[in-house]
């Protein structure tokens, strides 16, 4: 039931952000560009299965993006609001997918549970 749950809020975090981001009148090619960005933060695993997991959950938290809307949103700035709605969007989509915060003891393991085959 949790695991369901946090994959519903997932998908209402992306909703939220992607009609936000329609609200803003922003772009959508900027929008399609870097909706995967994050997941750039996945070569960290490079440098082995700890330092993977602090490097890529540093990019699926919600504060950093919620951190550059807001003084974007303060700032009247248009493009820290676009890229906080479309850094939400993507940990949004992520975790209604399943996708959760890494484990450090391997990519597979999440605070969703395992993903991937076996």
């Amino acid at each position: 039931m949790t695991k369901a749950l946090l994959r519903i809020e997932g998908g209402a975090l992306f909703v939220a952000a992607v009609a936000f981001y329609a609200f803003s009148g922003a772009g959508w090619g900027l929008f399609a560009v870097l909706l995967l960005a994050p997941d750039l933060s996945m070569l960290a695993y490079l440098k082995g299965p700890r330092m993977g997991a602090y490097v890529y959950n540093a990019f699926h938290t919600t504060p950093w993006p919620l951190a550059l809307l807001a003084g974007g949103y303060a700032a009247g700035a248009g493009l820290p609001v676009s890229l906080g709605l479309i850094w939400l969007a993507h940990i949004g989509v992520d975790r209604a997918l399943g996708y959760g915060l890494k484990e450090t003891s391997a990519f597979r393991d999440t605070h969703l549970g395992r993903i991937g085959r076996d």
